[in-house]
């Protein structure tokens, strides 16, 4: 079976850590060479599968007439809840432990119950894709619909406390008490925001590609975290984990959507089973808004007390989520002012309405990203109150310790990043009445919001191997979703072993390799590289045994003890032995070592997270009401940069992900039928390069020896935290019209916009 290495360049090993290099992959990507999920080709021909979706949101499928369908054209098989394979209980919409939420069987046309619109109820298989859908536009399908609930403020009054938020989060947090506070306090602000649904978009839609060999499966997807998809399936299928391979090398993009089984893969599945061949299933791009899970609707309530100074005496932060009927999914939005400013009176509550909609799932920056449009936009209102500049009412509110933890930071450098913004972004001498710059007919706006997201490590091991060539391999079945593992583990190995870069060969994305944390939560790279990071110093004292203590050592019987790896040789005083040639006499076969990663005390002992500022301008026109992004600016500090460059990417790329939650990102769910009524990319509108010309991201140099080994903290979420804040408190600058409900659309804004 053909493996999947990427091998680095040629660059020297020394100092490669944090060096902008470029990607190692970037050469198969460019040329077409990197395989995705659906494009791999399975030893026999496949066939390739259409799902048929649900026409109705909640009821039940009382008919279903597959007869016209099953005698098309290149038809092999049509698979319904009457013919699909047994599969175990969903069970209930909540599962007692974290990891099962990953793992749970999820069984697919299990049966006549519809509990959202498009989920599918039939997959058609045929020779060709073409084949598969027009023979799916044959199946009748009856249905008796039942009432169902598609109104988040229809629901608000029936919201229920969940018993815990995402990822393990406390539901609710309480110190104090704010209502007393509210009462006392000189200046005081109570306002409501609202967030929309939102859906995630990866340039690759999901698909899998499924192929048995006897009782054994192969499966190539497009996967965040193999162990979960591996874990999942091997559930719905009833079959044991070690049946199950996994490959997915590349990844056109995730974002928290491709962390689970979905229905294409169980489906590709169970398909592929049936007749005896490989099976293709790929979702389209309409049938991902149902199908892939979305970033819930919120309703947030903000309540900040302060003194007359702008110190904070009362901060709460109550939301209320929608969630799917058929299965739980609380976002921590109200978590993430937990940590974030200094009140003595504190009060976080979640709250769920359920829905006839598929379940909510992790979208970049579960938590922070809706929860800081809340924080951050009331604390510039609360500026506004108190005639303080919004840069300083954050420094004020500074706190010394963990509000809600009261345990020390590892480290902080919020206010280093609001001090650097604005002296880089010219804040200081920006106007701070709103509506009073003009240029021609357009309104010209400032605004700013801090950024904040929890540090995370996730368990994980990685294998290093070194050959009597002197090339070094590094195994695991991370992914690369995008954000350059493939380049960071190579720069990680070469400096470890002081080796070149190109002599680096990473191979990623295969479950038979060493498991790890996979990509989510802004925790593969620090992880995975902590792993390497171990592995190399296990592989390096198993070298320096061998050297020592072999009979066929150049080195054998030297005081190896302040021996160096470097210039791909091991140097002991003044002399060099090059790696290729002591390991071909020591361990003709090569040497390996394994090395984990796993959260240790410095995680409970410290609160851990990395900051940034986002400072943006607007315009905004007179006439269309259409705002507009003319520049903004990101200052991060994440700790040590293992790549400068990819970093620096993924800052840029969450920015404007932030700029698309503020402006057009949109999900509207029909409140009669209860489907997406934009359910394509269309209508549903993310920035493109018009709409973003002027974003910089900059990082502040910090270390933080609690996180790891590197001083590093994951990054690939930061830049999004924060971001539509500070453009909706410019658009406010700019206006004078305070848009509690994101996106901020032109309808929101003309009824209220100067008619000269």
């Amino acid at each position: 079976m053909e493996k999947h290495i990427v091998q680095g360049r040629d660059t020297a090993s020394a100092g490669v850590i944090g060096r902008p290099l470029d990607r190692s992959d970037g050469p198969q990507k460019v040329r077409g060479l990197a395989t995705y999920g659906h494009e791999h080709v399975p030893e026999r021909r496949p066939a390739h599968g259409y799902i048929l979706g649900a026409g109705i949101a909640r009821g039940v499928l009382t008919a279903i007439d597959t007869a016209a369908a099953e005698a098309a054209p290149g038809v092999i098989h049509v698979m319904t809840h009457r013919n699909a394979p047994a599969q175990p209980a969903f069970g209930g919409p909540t599962v007692p432990e974290v990891p099962q939420v990953f793992t749970r069987p999820r069984p697919v046309l299990a049966g006549d119950t519809v509990h959202y619109h498009d989920q599918p109820v039939a997959l058609v298989v045929a020779e060709s894709f073409e084949e598969a859908r027009a023979a799916a536009g044959l199946i009748r399908c009856t249905y008796r619909r039942e009432p169902g609930s598609f109104s988040l403020h229809g629901g608000l009054a029936n919201a229920y406390r969940p018993e815990r938020a995402n990822a393990g989060m406390a539901t609710d947090s309480v110190i104090g008490d704010l209502d007393a506070a509210m009462a006392s306090a000189a200046v005081t602000l109570d306002s409501t925001y609202e967030t929309a649904f939102g859906s995630h978009n990866p340039l690759e839609p999901h698909a899998a590609v499924a192929e048995w060999q006897g009782d054994r499966l192969t499966l190539y997807t497009a996967t965040q975290t193999l162990a979960n998809v591996r874990a999942g399936l091997a559930a719905t299928l009833r079959i044991p984990a070690d049946n199950i391979r996994v490959i997915s090398p590349f990844i056109g993009g995730g974002f928290g959507a491709k962390l689970i089984v979905h229905a294409e893969t169980v489906l590709a599945a169970l398909a592929a089973r049936a007749i005896g061949r490989p099976v293709k299933v790929a979702l389209t791009r309409q049938q991902m808004f149902a199908n892939a899970g979305h970033r819930p609707a919120m309703v947030q309530r903000m309540r900040i007390a302060a003194g007359r100074d702008g110190r904070l005496t009362g901060f709460g932060h109550d939301v209320i989520a929608s969630t799917a009927r058929i299965e739980e999914f609380a976002e921590q939005a109200a978590a993430t002012g937990r940590a974030l400013y200094a009140a003595p009176n504190r009060r976080t509550t979640h709250r769920l309405v359920r829905l006839d909609t598929h379940r909510g799932e992790w979208m970049r920056a579960p938590g922070e990203a809706p929860g800081l449009i809340a924080i951050e936009c009331a604390m510039d209102e609360l500026a506004e109150k108190l005639g303080l500049d919004p840069v300083e009412l954050r420094v004020l509110n500074e706190p010394a310790r963990d509000p809600e933890r009261s345990v020390p930071f590892s480290t902080r450098n919020l206010v280093a990043c609001l001090r650097e913004g604005a002296k880089r972004f010219g804040w200081d001498d920006l106007p701070r009445r709103p509506g009073s710059r003009r240029e021609g007919r357009k309104l010209i706006g400032y605004g700013m919001a801090a950024a904040i997201r929890a540090n995370y490590l996730g368990a994980t091991s990685v294998r290093v191997s070194l050959d009597a060539r002197g090339m070094v391999s590094v195994q695991t079945d991370m992914t690369d979703i995008g954000t350059g593992t493939y380049t960071i583990l190579g720069q990680v190995a070469a400096e470890r072993l002081g080796v070149p870069v190109s002599a680096i060969r990473v191979e990623l994305g295969d479950s038979d390799l060493p498991r790890s944390a996979g990509s989510g939560g802004s925790w593969g790279a620090t992880s995975t590289a902590t792993a390497l990071h171990n592995a190399c110093a296990a592989l390096r004292n198993k070298l320096l045994t061998a050297a020592r203590d072999h009979e066929r050592s150049p080195l054998r019987g030297l005081d190896l003890g302040a021996a160096r790896l470097e210039r791909a040789a091991l140097i002991v005083n003044r002399r060099s032995e090059p790696l290729s040639r002591l390991v071909a006499a020591i361990a003709p076969g090569g040497l390996s070592a394994e090395g984990s990663a796993q959260r240790g005390e410095t995680y409970t002992a410290f609160s851990q997270h990395a900051y940034g500022a986002h400072f943006a301008e607007v315009s905004v026109d007179l006439d269309t009401g259409e705002p507009r992004l003319r520049r903004m600016l990101g200052v991060f500090a994440a700790g040590k940069l293992l790549n400068s460059k990819t970093a620096r990417s993924q800052m840029i790329g969450g920015m404007i992900w932030g700029v698309g939650a503020a402006l057009t990102e949109e999900t509207v769910l029909d409140p009669r039928h209860g489907h997406f009524v934009n359910h394509d990319l269309g209508d549903y509108h993310v920035p493109c390069h018009v709409d973003v010309p002027n974003v910089e991201a900059v990082f502040l140099d910090e270390h933080d020896d609690k996180a790891n080994p590197f001083g590093a903290k994951g990054i690939g979420e930061l830049g999004n935290c924060g971001a539509s804040a500070a453009v909706a408190n410019a658009v406010y600058n700019a206006t004078g019209i305070r848009v509690r409900s994101l996106p901020i659309t032109l309808d929101k804004l003309l009824p209220g916009l100067p008619v000269a």
